[in-house]
C-alpha cells in the first residue's frame, strides 16, 4: 500500500502491464497507474516538493474559481436569464457537482500532477490522453487570459476612485477593440509568474491571502447590497425563458473552471490521496453558495434590465446602492486582488498540467525541467506565463469566455467516463474517495457536460475545432513519435 505522504520512488517497479499493451497503436496505447504514481514528482533535472496541506489545496481550488464568474462574467449572464440568473449558477454548479465527484475520486487513486490528462492517459489510452490534455491547455491558457482581461476593468474602477485617474483607453483595451494593447491584463499575468517561480509552497501562502480578501469583499457586497434588495425586481423572475437560463447556464460554467487546480497539486500535497478529494468537493460548495448569494442580492439590488448594455459591475451596484463610491471603490479593490489570485491559481494548473504531458513526451522536455533551487518547473512556468500575458492582451474577454467553456466541458466528460472505465478494469484498486451510487452518478455529469457544451454558439464550435485539429497535426507530427511508451517500444 502506497503511503499516502510521500510518492513512491521513482525507481520503484511498476505492476505488470496488460498482455500486449506495448504492442497496442497510439489509441490504445495506456499508462499503468502504478507508473504513474511511482513517477510522482520526477522532473527533467529536478523533483517537485511535497509542501502543501489540504488547507492551502482548497485555497487553489477557491483561488482558481471564485471571482471570475461574480467579478467578469455576471454582467454578461443576466441580460441572457434575467433574475434566474441564480438558477443558471445551480445549474453550472450542478454540472460542476457531478464532476466535481468524479475528480475527487481520481485524484485520490492517481494523486499526479497531470489531472485528468493523467486520468484517461490510465484508462483511456495515449491518443485520447493527449485531447484531454490538448483541452486542458485551453482551458486553463486562455482562461489565465480572460481573467486577466476582466482584471483591468476593476484596477481602473479602483484607480479612479482614488486618485481620480484611469489607465488610457488605448493601453487597457485590446487591439480589435480600438486598442493598442491590454497592458493591466498582461501585468497581472507576469506578477503571477513572479509569484510561482519562487516556490509552490510560497505562491500557495501568496494565494490564501487573496483568497481570504476575496470573500471578506464579496461578504461586504452582499451585506450592502441586501439594503438596496427590491423584491419588485424577481416579479418577472423568467423573462426570456427556460432558453436564456440555460443558455446563461453554460455560460456561466466558465465561473467553475478552476475547481479542478487542486488535482493538479498532486504531486506536492503533502498527503494526496486523503486531503486532494476533500480539497476539490469543499472548494465547489463554498464556490457555489457564494455565487447564488451573491448574484441573488445583485439583480435584488439592481433590476435585471440594466445590466444590458451597461458596464455592470458589483462595485457599481454598490455606488448605486449607497449613493456613494466608498464601498464600491473598496469592492473594486477586492476585485483587484481576488481576480489576481485567480490569474496565479490557474496559471499554476497550466504549468503542472504542461509538466506532466512533458514527462510522457508529448511536448517539448522544457516545459518538465524543475528547478533545483526552488522545485519548480521554471523554463514551463517563463513560457506559458508570456504566452498568456500575449493573449491577453490582445484578445477580447467575450472571444475567449466560450473558448474556455467548451474546452474545459469536454475534459470534464472525459473525466466522467474515466471513473467508470477505472471502476471496471480496476474494481479492487484502494481509493480513498468513491463516486456514490455506482456509475450514475458520473453519467450524469457527463450528460450535463455534452448538454452545456450543445448550449454553445456555432462560432464557439468552429474555434474549438480548430483547435482540436490543430492539436492532433501536433500530436501526430509530433507527440506520438516522441511519447515515452512509443520509445520504449522500440
Amino acid at each position: 500500500m502506497l503511503d499516502h505522504g510521500a510518492a513512491p520512488p521513482a525507481t520503484e517497479p511498476s505492476a505488470p502491464k496488460p498482455a500486449g499493451a506495448s504492442r497496442f497503436s497510439a489509441l490504445g496505447r495506456r499508462k499503468p497507474v502504478e507508473d504513474l504514481v511511482a513517477e510522482g514528482g520526477q522532473g527533467e533535472g529536478g523533483s517537485l516538493r511535497r509542501s502543501l496541506s489540504m488547507w492551502q489545496l482548497t485555497m487553489i481550488s477557491i483561488g482558481a474559481t471564485l471571482g471570475t464568474g461574480i467579478f467578469v462574467v455576471l454582467g454578461e449572464a443576466v441580460p441572457v436569464a434575467g433574475p434566474a440568473v441564480t438558477i443558471a449558477f445551480l445549474i453550472a454548479g450542478l454540472t460542476a457537482l457531478f464532476s466535481a465527484l468524479s475528480y475527487a475520486e481520481l485524484a485520490g487513486t492517481i494523486p499526479v500532477a497531470g489531472s485528468s490528462y493523467s486520468y484517461t492517459y490510465a484508462t483511456m489510452g495515449e491518443l485520447v490522453a493527449w485531447v484531454c490534455g490538448w483541452c486542458l491547455i485551453l482551458e486553463y491558457g486562455v482562461s489565465v487570459a480572460a481573467v486577466a482581461v476582466g482584471w483591468g476593468d476593476y484596477l481602473n474602477e479602483f484607480l479612479n476612485g482614488t486618485i481620480g485617474v484611469t489607465i488610457p483607453e488605448a493601453l487597457s483595451t485590446a487591439p480589435a477593440e480600438g486598442g493598442i494593447v491590454d497592458f493591466p491584463a498582461l501585468l497581472v499575468v507576469m506578477l503571477a509568474m513572479v509569484f510561482l517561480l519562487a516556490g509552490a509552497r510560497e505562491s500557495a501562502r501568496v494565494n490564501t491571502v487573496m483568497v481570504i480578501v476575496k470573500i471578506a469583499a464579496l461578504a461586504l457586497f452582499i451585506a450592502v447590497g441586501f439594503m438596496g434588495f427590491k423584491s419588485g425586481n424577481y416579479a418577472d423572475f423568467m423573462p426570456l425563458g427556460i432558453t436564456g437560463v440555460t443558455g446563461a447556464g453554460a455560460m456561466l460554467f466558465f465561473s467553475y473552471i478552476g475547481f479542478d487546480a487542486a488535482s493538479t497539486a498532486g504531486e506536492e500535497a503533502k498527503d494526496p490521496k486523503r486531503d486532494l478529494p476533500r480539497a476539490i468537493m469543499l472548494s465547489l460548495l463554498i464556490v457555489t453558495a457564494l455565487y447564488v448569494l451573491v448574484a441573488g442580492v445583485a439583480v435584488g439590488a439592481w433590476n435585471w434590465t440594466k445590466f444590458e448594455g451597461s458596464e455592470a459591475s458589483l462595485a457599481a451596484i454598490m455606488n448605486d446602492v449607497t449613493g456613494q463610491t466608498f464601498f464600491g471603490t473598496l469592492l473594486a479593490l477586492g476585485a483587484v486582488i481576488s481576480i489576481a489570485s485567480v490569474v496565479l491559481a490557474v496559471l499554476y494548473g497550466q504549468t503542472r498540467i504542461l509538466f506532466a504531458m512533458s514527462r510522457d513526451g508529448l511536448v517539448p522536455k522544457a516545459f518538465g525541467k524543475v528547478d533545483k533551487k526552488t522545485g519548480t518547473p521554471r523554463n514551463g512556468t517563463i513560457i506559458v506565463s508570456v504566452f498568456c500575458a500575449l493573449l491577453a492582451g490582445v484578445i477580447p474577454l467575450g472571444e475567449l469566455v466560450d473558448a474556455t467553456s467548451i474546452g474545459t466541458l469536454f475534459a470534464f466528460a472525459l473525466v466522467n467516463v474515466a471513473v467508470v472505465i477505472l471502476r471496471h478494469t480496476r474494481p479492487d484498486m484502494e481509493r480513498s474517495f468513491k463516486v456514490p451510487f455506482g456509475w450514475l452518478f458520473p453519467a450524469l455529469g457527463f450528460g450535463f457536460c455534452v448538454f452545456n457544451m450543445t448550449r454553445l454558439g456555432l462560432s464557439t464550435w468552429i474555434a474549438f475545432g480548430v483547435w482540436m485539429a490543430a492539436g492532433l497535426v501536433f500530436y501526430f507530427l509530433y507527440g506520438m513519435r516522441r511519447s515515452r511508451l512509443a520509445t520504449a517500444e522500440k
